[in-house]
């Protein structure tokens, strides 16, 4: 099994540069994500202990809307993503300088003006009532909301950084970042954990969007005053003439976020109203376990995305053709996986989270299937967004979001748990196992039209 992955792996396409390229951060950013699970896997129950299951199950609820204000960057980070790299392509530094400081300039307006309008109409909101929670305080909660959400949108500004290293391939970077920032969040939360007697909602929230904004300024700084100065954000480079390049492709990615968003954020509010906080907290354990197939295969496909970019403007079809083979191979090996990961999964829970919580079987069941149907689409959705072809993508995720919550809400009540919000998200994303090898094999053999090419 091994040796046949290795053969897999080592034929991503042909040894073209590309290629080499995303091998070297393939290779790069495994090592960096296997630090990122661990710490992710030991921050569970670590906060846990700090809080508890009810007022953990209340931070992630919390964060779950909070994840809803991400569709305001309306696309534009991927818009950027992607005429950065065909800019870079063409070798046009001016341009791609144009398009990284209007994409700059835009998510900070849109930010900060999002930040001064919360601030106003937070006062107003009962968080206790949309959290339907009772054991904490409207004030406290009000003060939590203050500080974490303005923290917590700063973010998405300078989050850009990571965007650009992963349009100039080397996405391994921004997975450093991102790895740097929960490392950090870790070992505070551990401090406090030790030194302190109570744990505190508040300052756990502090430190988990903090942390990650602290790490996040510094490589800002970095990035922009050596190896990307010819990309550094000025005003002067700002150019209206590209809002709209960049929002023609960003509003694409901007409906695919809000039914995103709307598939993984709203289930935590489901499950808080239809059940109880602790019941959140079972839901996402199983989800956590069930990712690491998911955030493994995405080493692989981090790269791939803006290397089709690439190739797709420069024509390169046979390396196109070449590597969507050996991904789709690499996808049924995965799946194999899962399904080993859902055999042995209720001895990996008594393990890792002990008596704390049980884990329902056809949770994990249903967690297993959302896995395996995510990495056969994977290779699929990023050629796709890769090429920019994203219209049909765009109409069949507005369908996802007529019917995902009423089928949500209907199938966890007869089912009485949680595992009712993630067979809808399966029965949804089965449609595209369908849709997205139809249009993709269309337009790897140039014959693409009407709104398969759009």
């Amino acid at each position: 099994m091994f040796n046949f992955f290795a053969k897999i792996y080592n034929n991503i396409g042909n040894e073209s540069q590309r290629s080499l390229s995303v091998k070297k951060q393939v290779s790069l950013s495994f090592g960096i994500k296997i630090i990122s699970v661990i710490i992710g896997v030991l921050l569970v129950p670590l906060m846990i202990d700090y809080l508890d299951n009810e007022r953990y199950g209340v931070w992630l609820t919390l964060s779950s809307v909070f994840a809803w204000f991400s569709f305001f960057d309306i696309g534009i980070g991927n818009g950027m993503r992607n005429k950065l790299a065909e800019a870079l392509a063409v070798n046009d530094k001016l341009l791609a300088r144009e398009y990284v400081s209007t994409t700059y300039a835009v998510i900070s307006c849109v930010f900060i003006s999002i930040i001064i309008l919360f601030q106003l109409i937070n006062p107003f909101i009962d968080w206790r009532h949309l959290l339907n929670v009772k054991i904490i305080s409207e004030n406290e909660l009000y003060v939590l909301t203050t500080v974490v959400f303005t923290i917590f949108l700063l973010r998405f500004i300078f989050q850009l950084t990571g965007v650009v290293y992963i349009a100039v391939h080397k996405p391994s970077i921004n997975n450093a970042i991102i790895t740097l920032g929960a490392i950090l969040s870790f070992i505070i939360i551990l401090l406090l954990f030790k030194l302190t007697d109570d744990g505190s909602l508040f300052v756990l929230g502090v430190v988990l969007t903090g942390a990650p904004l602290i790490v996040l300024l510094g490589a800002t700084l970095f990035a922009f005053s050596g190896e990307f100065k010819f990309l550094r954000p000025n005003i002067s480079f700002v150019k209206s003439a590209h809002i709209k390049s960049l929002l023609n492709l960003g509003l694409k990615f901007f409906v695919i976020q809000i039914a995103a968003i709307l598939l993984f954020s709203s289930a935590n509010i489901i499950i808080s109203q239809l059940f109880t906080s602790s019941e959140v907290v079972v839901y996402n354990t199983a989800l956590m376990y069930f990712q690491l197939p998911i955030m493994v295969y995405a080493i692989v496909m981090t790269p791939i995305w803006s290397a089709v970019t690439d190739a797709y403007a420069k024509n390169d079809f046979e390396w196109l053709k070449m590597t969507l083979n050996r991904l789709n191979k690499l996808s049924v090996i995965f799946a194999v996986g899962i399904i080993g990961m859902l055999v042995i999964s209720p001895l990996v829970f008594k393990l890792w989270i002990g008596n704390r919580m049980e884990i329902p079987f056809l949770l994990s069941a249903s967690m297993a299937c959302f896995s395996i149907i995510n990495v056969f689409l994977s290779p699929y959705t990023n050629f796709i967004n890769g090429i920019g072809k994203m219209k049909f993508s765009m109409y069949l995720v507005i369908f996802t979001l007529f019917c995902y919550i009423p089928l949500a809400i209907f199938l966890s009540r007869i089912i009485g748990n949680s595992s009712g919000i993630i067979i809808t998200t399966c029965l949804i994303n089965a449609t595209g196992l369908y849709f997205q090898p139809y249009q993709v094999n269309k337009l790897l053999n140039k014959k693409a039209n009407g709104v398969w090419n759009k």
